[in-house]
């Protein structure tokens, strides 16, 4: 089965976690933490500056590891990073989502989460 390492970013602001609407690809219009593959030789961290850059325009300042995922797709095997962010400078544009939108632990379930992220959910909800 092909593997596949992505990270996410878990960008927070007043007790609330940024979440976006995917609006391409096989999961369109699921949502998801903003994130992406991590290319050759890049760290994670690299990645994820770098990926969330790429999607939203913004800076950030990464915090801290919050977990890692593994999912089994029917055609992959995914292993994400979590991390938990802030905005360190910028605007959030979105550039490749359909939508987003900040929601709280108690709104968090509101969404229809991808399978992946749904174990970060439940972390935060304990949090």
């Amino acid at each position: 089965m092909k593997k596949i390492e992505v990270v996410a970013a878990i960008i927070q602001s007043d007790g609330a976690y940024f979440a976006t609407q995917r609006g391409y690809g096989e999961f369109e219009g699921m949502w998801e933490f903003p994130g992406g593959k991590i290319e050759f030789g890049e760290s994670p961290k690299v990645a994820l500056k770098r990926e969330i850059q790429e999607e939203l325009g913004v800076d950030i300042t990464i915090e801290e590891l919050l977990c890692t995922t593994e999912y089994d797709y029917p055609s992959f095997h995914l292993t994400m990073h979590c991390y938990l962010c802030s905005v360190a400078s910028g605007e959030i544009e979105l550039r490749e989502h359909k939508s987003a939108c900040w929601l709280t632990a108690e709104t968090l379930d509101s969404v229809a989460w991808l399978p992946a992220d749904q174990e970060v959910i439940e972390k935060l909800i304990t949090k």
